[in-house]
């Protein structure tokens, strides 16, 4: 990696253009097995100072409240409940701003860095409600002046409560300082619920499952808004580990750990391979770490939530931090790293700072039946996961993602463009414009099929693709990530499949008036926990589904990231294909 310049596969260009896909993408997956992305130290050093800022800022609003005295005399008030909520509403401010996860380059966001908030303050954007046949006043894919309003009261709300005092004294709780009003906790709330149901992406972005949780249990009296907070991680946590119980994860580790900027050694990243440079699956050493950090996930977060304090909840604690500093460490694709600052913030607050209160202080009912919904929901996202996205659906590093690929002729890409109101240029023109010519904007887009096709789904989805595209001259289309024509069409995205699916291939059809076979998508489902197969799906925009059928997962990890002629069963297929 240089400092300044992305280091780049050394290849033979006119000749490697002329190959296949899959030949395209063999020396692009070599590269990354040793490299990376190779992106360059001074973004990743970006991401750190980002990092360091969030943090910083995080310090001077908790020091604002009345009664929290001493910029570093962290140890008198590090497990007060009002900073405890005051840095869970700021994190969520960041993230629903647009500043946390699926920000900058490490997403493909390139000009500008950034959607959300420059996305939903603007009328007339595209909006997906969750359940617009079912939630009255819910319908419709333009945002019109209510969204903006309630996106805006919710990001006034936010600051307010970050600059207001306690309400006094709790003694159960033994603090003088006391929590936040009531008043402004029900209304963030509210508000949150109600943008999110006119518009989910809102709600996914706030990270409604983390922050949006977490505030609720700010309604609660007492302990039991510790113990209902103690709960909600224990969800994420197990929630998390139960989902990595899957043959997907350890290709997860490998993919990281190859494009990790501490591991800078070639000869270090290769042995997180079976065999490089021919087999490219995931070697022991990424096996080991999935089948270790699972572990540490499940099992850990119940020694620290039922230990009460002494050298096992230290022990507990000192794992779990050290747990999210080498995700945080491996800046991954996607950036999710304010969240692991968070979350390492919370094992400290809550499980050091409260390690006395545990079940047996339990006041009321609430904190167990929010952590059953959220458990529930959960649960069926790892068996339908169709119907539960990833998110709160506790996913998060799993490989057993919903994704999507586009094939986009010029004409379809030029339609999106004029179409839509939009920020954010599409992908292909966002690399041209970065690296300076289509020529050069090759390689990173080439590099971006790899990270793809390192996961396992990456190989069901460029064989899917040849199906998608048969009949047409596929040269003719360019192969992009559902969650770029996300980003661009809706303003965020953090590796949601379901943001790119038939509710926004129908808002852009009725934008764009796509032609048939000008786009051709593939849609594969997350693997149900309790299956071995993901089901798949092919749109045409201007004719709907011509085709669905599964993949095996057993046909996926057995293969190689070029390989693109997986087996596939096909289950239904539209007169005449």
């Amino acid at each position: 990696m240089g400092f300044l310049k992305q280091t780049t596969p050394e290849i033979d260009f006119p000749t490697w253009s002329q190959g296949t896909r899959a030949e395209k993408i063999k020396p692009m997956a070599r590269h990354w097995a040793e490299v990376g992305f190779g992106t360059p130290v001074a973004l990743h050093l970006f991401y750190v100072v980002k990092i360091v800022l969030y943090i910083l800022i995080a310090w001077a609003v908790v020091i604002t409240t009345p009664g929290i005295d001493g910029f570093f005399d962290v140890t008198s008030w590090y497990n007060e409940p009002i900073v405890f909520q005051k840095v869970v509403l700021y994190t969520m401010l960041f993230e629903v701003v647009g500043l946390g996860c699926g920000f900058g380059p490490l997403n493909n966001r390139f000009f500008p860095p950034m959607g959300s908030v420059l996305y939903w303050l603007r009328p007339k954007t595209i909006r997906q409600p969750p359940w617009p046949n079912r939630i009255p006043l819910t319908k419709g894919d333009s945002r019109q002046p209510v969204d903006v309003l309630l996106y805006a009261a919710l990001l006034v709300m936010l600051v307010v409560a970050l600059f207001s005092s306690g309400t006094g004294a709790i003694p159960e709780l033994d603090t003088t300082v006391g929590v936040l009003p009531d008043w402004e906790i029900w209304t963030i709330v509210v508000l949150l619920a109600a943008a999110g149901l006119r518009d989910k992406t809102i709600f996914l972005a706030a990270r409604g499952e983390v922050y949006g949780a977490l505030t609720v249990t700010f309604l609660f009296a007492g302990v039991d808004m510790i113990l209902g907070a103690k709960l909600i991680f224990l969800v994420i946590w197990m929630g998390a580990a139960t989902s990595k119980l899957n043959k997907h994860f350890p290709f997860v580790i490998s993919t990281m750990m190859s494009n990790n900027p501490i591991w800078r050694s070639p000869k270090i990243k290769r042995k997180f391979f079976e065999d490089f440079p021919e087999d490219l699956r995931p070697g022991r050493r990424s096996r080991w770490i999935a089948h270790f950090s699972t572990a540490v996930e499940g099992l850990v977060p119940i020694v620290l939530f039922f230990s009460g304090g002494g050298w096992l909840t230290a022990v507990a604690a000192i794992i779990m931090l050290i747990f999210h500093f080498g995700i945080l460490s491996s800046i991954p694709m996607g950036v999710p790293l304010e969240w692991n600052v968070f979350m390492m913030f919370g094992v400290v607050a809550l499980f050091v700072g409260h390690s006395d209160i545990g079940l047996t202080d339990l006041e009321s009912v609430w904190p167990i039946l929010l952590f059953l919904v959220s458990a529930g929901t959960v649960i069926t996202g790892n068996l339908m996961p169709r119907k539960v996205s990833f998110l709160p659906g506790m996913r998060y590093y799993a490989g057993n993602w919903d994704t999507s690929l586009w094939c986009l002729t010029p004409a379809a890409s030029a339609k999106i463009e004029s179409g839509i109101v939009a920020i954010a240029s599409m992908p292909a023109a966002q690399l041209e414009r970065f690296y300076g010519s289509a020529e050069a904007a090759q390689i990173p887009l080439y590099m971006g099929y790899a990270f793809r096709s390192f996961n396992s789904h990456g190989r069901a989805l460029f064989t899917l693709a040849h199906r998608a595209m048969a009949g047409f001259d596929e040269a003719g289309f360019v192969l992009t990530d559902g969650e770029r024509i996300t980003s661009t069409a809706m303003g965020w995205n953090f590796g949601d499949g379901h943001m790119c699916n038939e509710q926004l291939i129908a808002s852009l059809q009725r934008h764009c008036r796509f032609e048939p076979g000008e786009v051709r998508i593939v849609i594969l489902d997350a693997q149900p926990i309790h299956r071995q197969t993901q089901e798949y799906r092919l749109v045409d925009p201007a004719v709907g589904e011509f085709e669905r059928g599964f993949v095996k997962v057993s046909d996926l990890v057995t293969r190689q990231p070029w390989d693109d002629e997986i087996p596939v069963t096909v289950t239904w297929q539209a007169e005449g294909r």
